[in-house]
């Protein structure tokens, strides 16, 4: 199998709203796997133009194993107050418009990885990203690509634990021995299938520290009851240095927080350990962000 590894650079704020908010409606900090497969199928149905747009979204669904997004660079998220046309033909003097929140985010960089089931569909989504414009969640939201689009081989391991940087099916067979993640519900493509359309809790490995949303990692035991092949497969994609320093810093920060927390836990208040341990978590990570960004 081959697979499509792409950075992006937001340049605006983002709303991907997860789909049961309205009044208030909340955002993933990251692309959802639908999200995905709606960005390949408008940058293919763009660049081709030949065929009806659903058409191409069921050809990209059908030739997609898996899609996922991760964080390379923090990520704030805010709520704002929008004003929202509810309906366009009244009496004069009528009210057409309604506050509601909604939630943006905000971060530098992301990245996105599919991987197909074959290499029939690849190079031509390749050629449509690299040709058309791009958006993230809406048509509000430009992205830019960062690296060159080329296939790539996805390897796959046999390991009883694996290490990963996207998000996992937070279901019955995973087991998650380290790290850190904030559980979403998510669409695994855009179109139903019936009356089937069904939202998949996933584990995402971020980190929430002072409001500021972090990137992680995610250390998960396959079990033999029911193995995560898709992760086995996800896993294994060539990292880039800038997240092997700061996987380097949050596994540092994990094991000095331990060491930390025994070592005051007989003399040091508890309000005064976390304190230090987040004050230690600032430094590294300012440090590191300075460097890359």
């Amino acid at each position: 199998m081959k697979a499509l590894v792409f950075d992006i650079r937001i340049n605006s704020l983002y709303s991907i709203r997860i789909p049961f908010t309205w009044q208030s409606a909340l955002t993933y900090p990251i692309l959802p796997p639908s999200s995905i497969i709606g960005m390949l199928a408008n940058a293919l149905q763009r660049h081709k133009n030949n065929r009806h747009p659903l058409k191409y979204l069921t050809e990209i669904e059908d030739s997609i194993e898996w899609a996922g997004s991760r964080l390379i660079t923090p990520s704030v998220v805010k709520s704002y107050v929008t004003s929202a046309i509810v309906k366009w033909e009244d009496t004069l003097g009528g009210k057409f418009t309604n506050a509601l929140g909604r939630q943006y985010a905000y971060t530098k960089k992301l990245q996105v990885t599919t991987i197909f089931k074959n290499s029939d569909l690849i190079n031509d989504v390749a050629d449509a990203l690299k040709t058309t414009s791009l958006t993230c969640g809406d048509s509000e939201s430009p992205i830019s690509l960062e690296n060159l689009i080329a296939p790539v081989d996805v390897l796959v391991s046999n390991e009883e634990t694996i290490q990963t940087e996207y998000p996992v099916p937070f279901i019955k067979g995973t087991k998650i021995v380290e790290g850190n993640g904030q559980v979403y519900l998510m669409h695994e493509r855009c179109s139903k299938r019936g009356n089937n359309f069904p939202l998949i809790s996933y584990m995402v490995p971020i980190r929430e520290e002072r409001k500021i949303l972090w990137p992680s990692f995610l250390r998960i035991e396959i079990t033999k009851e029911k193995p995560l092949e898709k992760i086995e497969r996800n896993a294994f994609i060539e990292r880039d240095e800038h997240n092997a320093e700061l996987l380097a810093a949050d596994e540092k920060y994990f094991k000095e927080s331990r060491k930390r927390k025994k070592a005051e836990k007989k003399t040091v208040p508890a309000k005064r350990n976390l304190l230090s341990a987040a004050t230690y978590f600032n430094k590294g990570y300012k440090a590191l962000y300075a460097t890359y960004s």
